[in-house]
Protein backbone atom coordinates (compact mmCIF):
# COMPACT_ATOMS: atom_id res chain seq x y z
CA UNK A 1 0.00 0.00 0.00
CA UNK A 2 2.93 2.24 -0.75
CA UNK A 3 1.68 3.53 -3.67
CA UNK A 4 -1.77 4.80 -2.10
CA UNK A 5 -3.96 6.44 -3.08
CA UNK A 6 -3.52 5.03 -6.58
CA UNK A 7 -3.49 1.32 -4.87
CA UNK A 8 -6.37 0.14 -3.14
CA UNK A 9 -7.00 -2.96 -1.62
CA UNK A 10 -9.51 -3.75 -4.39
CA UNK A 11 -7.24 -2.48 -7.30
CA UNK A 12 -3.82 -3.04 -6.45
CA UNK A 13 -0.52 -1.77 -8.00
CA UNK A 14 -0.57 -4.69 -10.40
CA UNK A 15 -3.23 -3.13 -12.23
CA UNK A 16 -2.15 0.33 -12.52
CA UNK A 17 -0.46 1.91 -15.20
CA UNK A 18 2.85 4.18 -14.24
CA UNK A 19 3.47 6.51 -17.12
CA UNK A 20 3.19 3.91 -19.55
CA UNK A 21 0.24 2.79 -22.04
CA UNK A 22 0.27 -1.15 -20.04
CA UNK A 23 -1.11 -1.83 -16.42
CA UNK A 24 2.47 -3.79 -14.67
CA UNK A 25 0.28 -7.07 -15.30
CA UNK A 26 0.32 -5.84 -18.82
CA UNK A 27 3.98 -5.58 -19.31
CA UNK A 28 4.33 -8.49 -17.18
CA UNK A 29 2.93 -10.95 -19.59
CA UNK A 30 4.43 -9.02 -22.55
CA UNK A 31 8.01 -9.52 -21.50
CA UNK A 32 7.52 -13.04 -22.26
CA UNK A 33 6.93 -12.30 -25.83
CA UNK A 34 9.82 -14.22 -28.10
CA UNK A 35 10.86 -16.07 -25.35
CA UNK A 36 8.87 -19.33 -26.87
CA UNK A 37 11.94 -18.94 -29.44
CA UNK A 38 14.68 -20.14 -27.60
CA UNK A 39 13.11 -22.14 -24.71
CA UNK A 40 9.48 -24.19 -24.85
CA UNK A 41 6.70 -22.16 -23.18
CA UNK A 42 3.50 -23.24 -21.82
CA UNK A 43 0.04 -20.78 -21.46
CA UNK A 44 0.89 -19.03 -18.37
CA UNK A 45 -0.99 -19.73 -15.08
CA UNK A 46 -1.76 -16.65 -13.00
CA UNK A 47 -2.43 -16.93 -9.23
CA UNK A 48 -4.58 -13.68 -7.63
CA UNK A 49 -6.67 -12.93 -4.48
CA UNK A 50 -10.65 -13.78 -5.76
CA UNK A 51 -11.60 -10.07 -5.49
CA UNK A 52 -9.33 -9.64 -8.60
CA UNK A 53 -10.57 -12.29 -10.76
CA UNK A 54 -12.85 -10.78 -13.21
CA UNK A 55 -9.46 -7.83 -13.40
CA UNK A 56 -6.57 -10.24 -14.44
CA UNK A 57 -8.57 -12.01 -17.06
CA UNK A 58 -9.74 -8.47 -18.64
CA UNK A 59 -5.89 -7.17 -18.95
CA UNK A 60 -4.90 -10.43 -20.04
CA UNK A 61 -7.44 -9.99 -22.60
CA UNK A 62 -7.28 -6.38 -23.67
CA UNK A 63 -3.13 -7.50 -24.91
CA UNK A 64 -4.85 -10.64 -26.41
CA UNK A 65 -2.98 -12.59 -23.60
CA UNK A 66 -4.70 -15.45 -22.11
CA UNK A 67 -3.81 -17.69 -19.17
CA UNK A 68 -4.52 -21.66 -18.76
CA UNK A 69 -5.60 -21.20 -15.40
CA UNK A 70 -6.39 -18.23 -13.13
CA UNK A 71 -5.73 -20.19 -9.20
CA UNK A 72 -8.28 -17.58 -6.75
CA UNK A 73 -6.78 -17.46 -3.35
CA UNK A 74 -9.56 -17.12 -0.65
CA UNK A 75 -6.85 -14.74 1.46
CA UNK A 76 -3.20 -14.12 0.78
CA UNK A 77 -0.49 -16.33 2.12
CA UNK A 78 2.46 -15.08 0.43
CA UNK A 79 4.46 -16.45 -2.31
CA UNK A 80 5.74 -20.10 -1.04
CA UNK A 81 2.15 -21.79 -0.69
CA UNK A 82 1.07 -19.76 -4.17
CA UNK A 83 4.15 -21.30 -5.98
CA UNK A 84 3.55 -24.87 -4.25
CA UNK A 85 -0.19 -24.58 -5.45
CA UNK A 86 1.12 -23.83 -9.35
CA UNK A 87 3.61 -26.96 -8.87
CA UNK A 88 0.52 -29.08 -7.81
CA UNK A 89 -1.46 -27.97 -10.03
CA UNK A 90 1.62 -28.66 -12.89
CA UNK A 91 3.10 -31.73 -11.17
CA UNK A 92 1.89 -34.59 -13.91
CA UNK A 93 3.64 -32.31 -16.72
CA UNK A 94 6.44 -31.62 -14.36
CA UNK A 95 7.62 -28.80 -15.92
CA UNK A 96 9.99 -25.75 -15.43
CA UNK A 97 7.89 -22.80 -13.25
CA UNK A 98 9.38 -19.10 -13.60
CA UNK A 99 7.60 -17.40 -11.06
CA UNK A 100 7.07 -13.62 -11.93
CA UNK A 101 5.49 -11.11 -9.66
CA UNK A 102 3.86 -9.17 -11.38
CA UNK A 103 4.53 -5.67 -9.76
CA UNK A 104 8.30 -5.36 -11.23
CA UNK A 105 9.26 -3.35 -14.26
CA UNK A 106 12.06 -4.26 -16.88
CA UNK A 107 13.67 -2.11 -19.31
CA UNK A 108 15.95 -4.32 -21.15
CA UNK A 109 13.47 -7.48 -22.28
CA UNK A 110 16.61 -9.13 -24.25
CA UNK A 111 18.64 -9.00 -21.03
CA UNK A 112 15.74 -10.18 -19.31
CA UNK A 113 15.26 -13.17 -21.50
CA UNK A 114 18.96 -14.11 -21.75
CA UNK A 115 18.91 -14.64 -18.22
CA UNK A 116 15.86 -16.59 -18.05
CA UNK A 117 17.45 -18.63 -20.84
CA UNK A 118 20.23 -19.46 -18.78
CA UNK A 119 18.65 -20.19 -15.62
CA UNK A 120 15.98 -22.72 -17.36
CA UNK A 121 19.22 -24.94 -18.21
CA UNK A 122 20.03 -24.91 -14.72
CA UNK A 123 16.29 -25.52 -13.32
CA UNK A 124 15.92 -29.05 -15.58
CA UNK A 125 19.49 -29.74 -14.43
CA UNK A 126 17.29 -30.04 -10.35
CA UNK A 127 18.52 -26.72 -9.52
CA UNK A 128 16.21 -24.07 -7.48
CA UNK A 129 17.17 -20.65 -9.06
CA UNK A 130 16.61 -17.04 -8.05
CA UNK A 131 17.32 -14.22 -9.84
CA UNK A 132 19.79 -11.53 -8.46
CA UNK A 133 20.10 -7.83 -9.12
CA UNK A 134 23.37 -6.36 -9.46
CA UNK A 135 23.29 -3.21 -7.04
CA UNK A 136 24.26 0.45 -8.12
CA UNK A 137 23.65 1.80 -4.66
CA UNK A 138 23.52 0.78 -0.73
CA UNK A 139 19.69 0.17 -1.26
CA UNK A 140 18.52 -0.67 2.60
CA UNK A 141 15.24 -1.80 1.50
CA UNK A 142 15.91 -5.02 -0.52
CA UNK A 143 16.99 -8.43 0.42
CA UNK A 144 20.34 -9.53 -0.38
CA UNK A 145 22.13 -12.44 -1.77
CA UNK A 146 25.49 -13.42 -1.04
CA UNK A 147 26.90 -14.81 -4.06
CA UNK A 148 29.52 -18.20 -3.59
CA UNK A 149 31.43 -19.94 -6.40
CA UNK A 150 30.25 -19.56 -10.31
CA UNK A 151 28.70 -22.55 -11.76
CA UNK A 152 31.06 -22.00 -14.90
CA UNK A 153 34.09 -20.32 -15.01
CA UNK A 154 33.08 -19.00 -18.59
CA UNK A 155 30.06 -17.59 -17.62
CA UNK A 156 30.33 -15.98 -14.42
CA UNK A 157 26.68 -15.46 -14.39
CA UNK A 158 25.51 -17.72 -12.66
CA UNK A 159 27.05 -19.12 -9.02
CA UNK A 160 25.84 -20.92 -6.18
CA UNK A 161 24.40 -19.27 -3.36
CA UNK A 162 25.97 -18.82 -0.64
CA UNK A 163 23.23 -17.19 2.11
CA UNK A 164 20.62 -14.58 1.89
CA UNK A 165 20.71 -11.83 4.03
CA UNK A 166 17.97 -9.51 5.62
CA UNK A 167 17.51 -6.11 4.87
CA UNK A 168 21.01 -4.06 6.22
CA UNK A 169 21.24 -0.77 7.70
CA UNK A 170 22.71 1.72 5.50
CA UNK A 171 26.74 1.49 6.15
CA UNK A 172 26.08 -2.71 5.88
CA UNK A 173 24.60 -1.78 2.93
CA UNK A 174 27.84 -0.19 1.45
CA UNK A 175 29.83 -3.13 2.35
CA UNK A 176 27.88 -5.50 0.52
CA UNK A 177 27.74 -3.30 -2.68
CA UNK A 178 31.46 -2.42 -2.79
CA UNK A 179 32.69 -6.20 -2.15
CA UNK A 180 31.08 -7.24 -5.55
CA UNK A 181 29.86 -10.34 -3.90
CA UNK A 182 25.97 -9.54 -3.52
CA UNK A 183 23.01 -9.36 -5.28
CA UNK A 184 19.62 -7.90 -4.24
CA UNK A 185 16.93 -10.70 -4.27
CA UNK A 186 14.66 -9.54 -7.25
CA UNK A 187 12.12 -12.21 -6.03
CA UNK A 188 11.79 -13.73 -8.81
CA UNK A 189 12.76 -17.75 -9.46
CA UNK A 190 12.89 -20.53 -11.61
CA UNK A 191 13.10 -24.35 -10.62
CA UNK A 192 11.00 -27.64 -11.77
CA UNK A 193 7.54 -28.59 -10.31
CA UNK A 194 8.85 -31.63 -8.88
CA UNK A 195 12.22 -29.94 -6.60
CA UNK A 196 10.33 -27.57 -5.28
CA UNK A 197 7.14 -29.94 -4.17
CA UNK A 198 10.39 -31.98 -2.75
CA UNK A 199 11.64 -28.98 -1.25
CA UNK A 200 8.35 -28.01 0.65
CA UNK A 201 7.86 -31.74 1.78
CA UNK A 202 11.28 -31.67 3.65
CA UNK A 203 11.30 -27.67 4.97
CA UNK A 204 7.95 -26.87 5.42
CA UNK A 205 5.22 -30.24 5.64
CA UNK A 206 2.60 -27.91 7.08
CA UNK A 207 2.80 -25.71 3.91
CA UNK A 208 2.58 -28.82 1.92
CA UNK A 209 0.05 -30.50 3.65
CA UNK A 210 -2.40 -27.72 3.97
CA UNK A 211 -1.67 -26.61 -0.30
CA UNK A 212 -2.25 -30.12 -1.03
CA UNK A 213 -5.30 -30.87 0.50
CA UNK A 214 -5.91 -26.77 -0.88
CA UNK A 215 -5.93 -28.69 -4.79
CA UNK A 216 -7.38 -32.12 -3.82
CA UNK A 217 -10.69 -30.34 -2.30
CA UNK A 218 -10.55 -27.59 -5.40
CA UNK A 219 -12.48 -27.02 -7.30
CA UNK A 220 -12.62 -26.22 -11.02
CA UNK A 221 -15.07 -23.07 -12.62
CA UNK A 222 -14.10 -22.94 -16.56
CA UNK A 223 -10.44 -20.95 -16.65
CA UNK A 224 -10.90 -20.34 -12.35
CA UNK A 225 -9.51 -22.42 -10.33
CA UNK A 226 -10.59 -22.68 -6.41
CA UNK A 227 -8.54 -24.08 -3.62
CA UNK A 228 -10.67 -25.46 -0.85
CA UNK A 229 -11.46 -22.18 1.25
CA UNK A 230 -10.70 -23.72 4.76
CA UNK A 231 -7.69 -26.03 3.77
CA UNK A 232 -5.95 -22.46 2.41
CA UNK A 233 -6.43 -20.53 5.68
CA UNK A 234 -4.65 -23.19 7.56
CA UNK A 235 -1.51 -22.69 5.60
CA UNK A 236 1.53 -20.98 7.12
CA UNK A 237 2.29 -17.65 5.18
CA UNK A 238 5.92 -17.13 3.97
CA UNK A 239 7.79 -16.41 1.39
CA UNK A 240 9.54 -18.36 -1.18
CA UNK A 241 13.21 -16.93 0.28
CA UNK A 242 12.22 -17.38 3.89
CA UNK A 243 10.17 -20.86 3.52
CA UNK A 244 12.45 -22.98 1.50
CA UNK A 245 15.84 -20.60 -0.16
CA UNK A 246 17.11 -20.11 2.85
CA UNK A 247 17.18 -23.48 4.37
CA UNK A 248 19.00 -25.15 1.28
CA UNK A 249 22.66 -24.99 2.22
CA UNK A 250 25.47 -25.96 0.70
CA UNK A 251 25.40 -29.63 2.57
CA UNK A 252 21.40 -30.14 1.28
CA UNK A 253 20.41 -32.90 -0.83
CA UNK A 254 19.19 -29.63 -3.01
CA UNK A 255 20.94 -26.99 -5.37
CA UNK A 256 20.30 -23.64 -4.95
CA UNK A 257 22.08 -20.93 -7.69
CA UNK A 258 21.56 -17.42 -8.02
CA UNK A 259 21.41 -16.07 -11.74
CA UNK A 260 22.54 -12.27 -12.19
CA UNK A 261 19.38 -9.76 -13.92
CA UNK A 262 20.96 -7.02 -15.54
CA UNK A 263 17.92 -5.65 -17.56
CA UNK A 264 17.09 -2.65 -15.45
CA UNK A 265 15.02 -4.18 -13.02
CA UNK A 266 12.90 -2.17 -10.66
CA UNK A 267 10.06 -3.24 -8.29
CA UNK A 268 8.11 -0.29 -7.93
CA UNK A 269 7.44 -0.16 -4.14
CA UNK A 270 7.32 3.47 -3.43
CA UNK A 271 6.31 6.78 -4.88
CA UNK A 272 10.27 7.67 -4.95
CA UNK A 273 11.16 4.61 -7.47
CA UNK A 274 8.31 5.72 -9.57
CA UNK A 275 9.68 9.30 -9.51
CA UNK A 276 12.97 7.36 -10.54
CA UNK A 277 11.32 5.12 -13.12
CA UNK A 278 10.02 7.65 -15.32
CA UNK A 279 11.46 10.06 -18.00
CA UNK A 280 11.43 13.83 -16.24
CA UNK A 281 11.90 17.15 -17.99
CA UNK A 282 14.36 19.65 -17.57
CA UNK A 283 13.82 20.02 -14.27
CA UNK A 284 13.74 16.94 -13.00
CA UNK A 285 9.69 17.00 -12.74
CA UNK A 286 7.58 14.17 -13.78
CA UNK A 287 4.07 15.76 -14.83
CA UNK A 288 1.62 13.38 -15.50
CA UNK A 289 -2.18 14.67 -16.70
CA UNK A 290 -3.55 17.46 -15.99
CA UNK A 291 -0.55 19.66 -14.25
CA UNK A 292 0.72 23.39 -14.14
CA UNK A 293 4.12 23.32 -11.97
CA UNK A 294 6.30 26.62 -11.69
CA UNK A 295 9.41 26.92 -10.01
CA UNK A 296 9.15 23.29 -8.87
CA UNK A 297 12.04 20.77 -9.19
CA UNK A 298 12.50 16.75 -8.84
CA UNK A 299 8.74 16.33 -8.04
CA UNK A 300 6.21 13.54 -9.42
CA UNK A 301 3.01 14.98 -10.10
CA UNK A 302 0.23 13.18 -11.17
CA UNK A 303 -3.60 14.38 -11.81
CA UNK A 304 -6.33 12.36 -12.37
CA UNK A 305 -9.43 14.15 -11.91
CA UNK A 306 -8.91 17.68 -12.24
CA UNK A 307 -5.98 20.42 -12.32
CA UNK A 308 -2.74 20.45 -10.13
CA UNK A 309 -1.14 23.28 -9.90
CA UNK A 310 2.26 23.28 -8.27
CA UNK A 311 4.55 26.66 -7.57
CA UNK A 312 8.18 26.57 -5.88
CA UNK A 313 8.34 23.09 -4.41
CA UNK A 314 11.17 20.51 -4.36
CA UNK A 315 11.40 16.88 -3.83
CA UNK A 316 7.73 16.08 -3.39
CA UNK A 317 5.23 13.81 -4.44
CA UNK A 318 1.50 15.05 -4.99
CA UNK A 319 -0.92 12.21 -6.16
CA UNK A 320 -4.24 13.84 -6.80
CA UNK A 321 -7.56 11.02 -7.09
CA UNK A 322 -11.09 11.37 -7.51
CA UNK A 323 -11.21 11.25 -3.48
CA UNK A 324 -7.65 11.50 -1.93
CA UNK A 325 -4.50 13.57 -2.59
CA UNK A 326 -1.54 12.54 -1.33
CA UNK A 327 1.29 15.33 -0.67
CA UNK A 328 4.94 13.36 0.77
CA UNK A 329 8.20 14.48 0.85
CA UNK A 330 10.27 12.36 -2.26
CA UNK A 331 12.70 11.26 0.74
CA UNK A 332 9.69 9.62 3.06
CA UNK A 333 7.93 7.67 0.82
CA UNK A 334 8.41 4.88 2.58
CA UNK A 335 5.95 6.76 5.00
CA UNK A 336 2.77 6.29 3.37
CA UNK A 337 2.12 2.76 5.07
CA UNK A 338 1.35 4.94 7.98
CA UNK A 339 -1.39 6.64 6.06
CA UNK A 340 -3.17 3.62 4.90
CA UNK A 341 -2.50 2.06 8.40
CA UNK A 342 -4.37 5.03 10.02
CA UNK A 343 -7.09 4.45 7.02
CA UNK A 344 -7.54 0.65 7.55
CA UNK A 345 -7.90 1.62 12.07
CA UNK A 346 -10.56 3.96 10.93
CA UNK A 347 -12.14 2.00 8.35
CA UNK A 348 -11.96 4.25 5.74
CA UNK A 349 -13.08 3.06 2.34
CA UNK A 350 -10.29 5.40 0.71
CA UNK A 351 -7.79 2.54 1.83
CA UNK A 352 -10.30 -0.56 0.21
CA UNK A 353 -11.60 1.17 -3.51
CA UNK A 354 -11.84 3.97 -5.63
CA UNK A 355 -14.71 6.07 -6.19
CA UNK A 356 -14.55 4.11 -9.73
CA UNK A 357 -15.56 0.52 -9.32
CA UNK A 358 -14.19 -2.53 -11.78
CA UNK A 359 -17.02 -5.08 -12.23
CA UNK A 360 -16.84 -7.57 -15.35
CA UNK A 361 -20.14 -6.29 -17.06
CA UNK A 362 -17.94 -3.00 -16.82
CA UNK A 363 -17.43 -0.74 -13.96
CA UNK A 364 -19.52 2.00 -11.84
CA UNK A 365 -18.54 5.10 -10.87
CA UNK A 366 -19.73 7.12 -7.53
CA UNK A 367 -20.71 10.62 -7.95
CA UNK A 368 -22.48 11.95 -5.09
CA UNK A 369 -23.92 10.66 -2.04
CA UNK A 370 -25.94 11.53 1.29
CA UNK A 371 -28.43 10.37 3.79
CA UNK A 372 -30.48 8.03 2.31
CA UNK A 373 -29.22 8.79 -1.34
CA UNK A 374 -26.44 7.60 -3.81
CA UNK A 375 -25.73 8.73 -7.67
CA UNK A 376 -23.43 6.17 -9.55
CA UNK A 377 -22.69 6.61 -13.39
CA UNK A 378 -22.78 3.12 -14.89
CA UNK A 379 -21.05 1.35 -17.60
CA UNK A 380 -22.00 -1.24 -19.24
CA UNK A 381 -19.45 -2.60 -21.82
CA UNK A 382 -21.06 -4.35 -24.64
CA UNK A 383 -22.69 -7.41 -24.89
CA UNK A 384 -22.69 -7.42 -21.01
CA UNK A 385 -25.14 -7.60 -18.40
CA UNK A 386 -25.50 -7.15 -14.50
CA UNK A 387 -27.07 -10.23 -12.72
CA UNK A 388 -30.43 -10.34 -12.18
CA UNK A 389 -30.97 -9.36 -8.60
CA UNK A 390 -33.12 -7.24 -6.14
CA UNK A 391 -32.56 -5.34 -3.38
CA UNK A 392 -34.95 -4.98 -0.32
CA UNK A 393 -33.82 -1.81 1.52
CA UNK A 394 -33.57 0.62 -1.76
CA UNK A 395 -35.31 1.46 -4.87
CA UNK A 396 -33.10 2.71 -7.96
CA UNK A 397 -33.78 5.21 -10.86
CA UNK A 398 -32.10 4.34 -13.85
CA UNK A 399 -31.49 7.40 -16.66
CA UNK A 400 -29.82 6.61 -20.00
CA UNK A 401 -27.13 9.18 -21.07
CA UNK A 402 -25.31 6.84 -24.03
CA UNK A 403 -26.24 3.37 -25.97
CA UNK A 404 -29.58 1.73 -25.68
CA UNK A 405 -30.27 -0.12 -22.47
CA UNK A 406 -32.06 -3.37 -22.53
CA UNK A 407 -34.25 -3.14 -18.87
CA UNK A 408 -35.86 -5.91 -16.91
CA UNK A 409 -38.28 -4.95 -14.28
CA UNK A 410 -40.45 -7.58 -12.82
CA UNK A 411 -42.06 -9.28 -15.75
CA UNK A 412 -41.72 -6.58 -18.19
CA UNK A 413 -38.36 -5.99 -20.42
CA UNK A 414 -38.02 -2.78 -22.47
CA UNK A 415 -35.44 -0.81 -24.33
CA UNK A 416 -34.42 2.57 -23.93
CA UNK A 417 -32.46 5.14 -25.73
CA UNK A 418 -30.84 8.13 -24.58
CA UNK A 419 -32.37 10.46 -22.43
CA UNK A 420 -35.61 7.40 -21.29
CA UNK A 421 -35.27 6.78 -17.66
CA UNK A 422 -36.92 3.21 -15.75
CA UNK A 423 -38.03 3.15 -12.02
CA UNK A 424 -36.85 0.04 -10.40
CA UNK A 425 -38.76 -0.46 -7.04
CA UNK A 426 -37.31 -2.22 -3.95
CA UNK A 427 -38.39 -6.09 -3.82
CA UNK A 428 -38.42 -6.22 -7.55
CA UNK A 429 -36.04 -8.47 -10.04
CA UNK A 430 -34.34 -6.36 -11.99
CA UNK A 431 -31.52 -6.69 -14.54
CA UNK A 432 -29.20 -4.09 -16.80
CA UNK A 433 -27.93 -5.76 -20.37
CA UNK A 434 -26.39 -4.27 -23.23
CA UNK A 435 -26.89 -6.09 -26.10
CA UNK A 436 -25.65 -3.11 -28.58
CA UNK A 437 -21.94 -2.97 -29.87
CA UNK A 438 -20.94 0.51 -28.29
CA UNK A 439 -20.76 1.04 -24.53
CA UNK A 440 -24.00 1.75 -22.68
CA UNK A 441 -23.86 4.54 -19.88
CA UNK A 442 -26.36 4.69 -17.48
CA UNK A 443 -27.14 7.40 -14.44
CA UNK A 444 -28.35 5.35 -11.31
CA UNK A 445 -29.98 7.11 -8.26
CA UNK A 446 -30.52 4.91 -5.56
CA UNK A 447 -32.87 6.08 -2.20
CA UNK A 448 -33.49 4.12 0.62
CA UNK A 449 -32.65 3.68 4.12
CA UNK A 450 -29.60 1.55 3.39
CA UNK A 451 -27.27 1.69 0.30
CA UNK A 452 -24.71 -0.52 1.06
CA UNK A 453 -23.70 -3.16 -2.13
CA UNK A 454 -24.35 -6.13 -0.15
CA UNK A 455 -28.22 -5.25 -0.39
CA UNK A 456 -27.76 -7.49 -3.45
CA UNK A 457 -29.72 -10.90 -4.23
CA UNK A 458 -28.93 -12.67 -7.25
CA UNK A 459 -30.59 -15.40 -8.63
CA UNK A 460 -29.08 -15.66 -12.16
CA UNK A 461 -25.18 -14.22 -13.18
CA UNK A 462 -23.00 -14.39 -16.50
CA UNK A 463 -20.19 -14.13 -14.15
CA UNK A 464 -20.68 -17.51 -11.36
CA UNK A 465 -21.06 -14.57 -8.23
CA UNK A 466 -23.42 -15.91 -5.46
Amino acid sequence: MRLWPLSRDLYPKQFLSFGDEHSMLQLTLKRLEGLEQTIPMAVPLAICNEEHRFLIEEHAEQIDWRFDKIILEPEGRNTAPALTMAALLTAVEDPVLLMMPADHLIRDVPAFHNSVVKASRLAEEGWLICFGIKPDRPETGFGYIHRGEALNDEDPIAARIERFVEKPDHKLAEKYVASGDYYWNSGMFMMRASVWINAVKIFQPEMYAACLSACERGKSDALFFRPDRESFRACPSDSVDYAVMEKISTESEFKAGVVELDAGWSDIGSWSAVWTHNPKDEHENVLLGDVIASSTRKTYISSNDRLVAVIGCEDLVIVETADAVLIVNRHHTQDVKKVTDKLKEHTRPERVVHTRVYRPWGSYETLDQGDEYQVKRLTVKPGKKLSLQLHHQRSEHWVVVRGVATVTCGDRVSKLQPNESSYIPKETKHRLSNDGTAELEVIEVQSGAYLGEDDIVRFEDDFGRN
